[in-house]
């Protein structure tokens, strides 16, 4: 179970990756749905460590 937790938690960084391309995409056309991507970046980046820490607690409760 540990291992999907782990897939899912670089899944947030994948989704990051991607909408950083789409903020750079769309920078000079639509700023405002830029703005918006880039808030999504923000949101992807923040999950990814929350979820990591989440993870890391399970498993140090699991080990005693």
């Amino acid at each position: 179970m540990n291992k999907i937790y782990k897939v899912v938690e670089y899944f947030y960084l994948v989704i990051a990756v991607f909408f950083v391309f789409e903020t750079i995409n769309n920078w000079n056309e639509n700023p405002g749905r830029a703005y918006l991507f880039l808030s999504f970046v923000a949101v992807s980046v923040f999950m990814f460590f929350f979820r990591r820490n989440f993870r890391k607690k399970m498993e140090s409760r699991s080990k005693k």
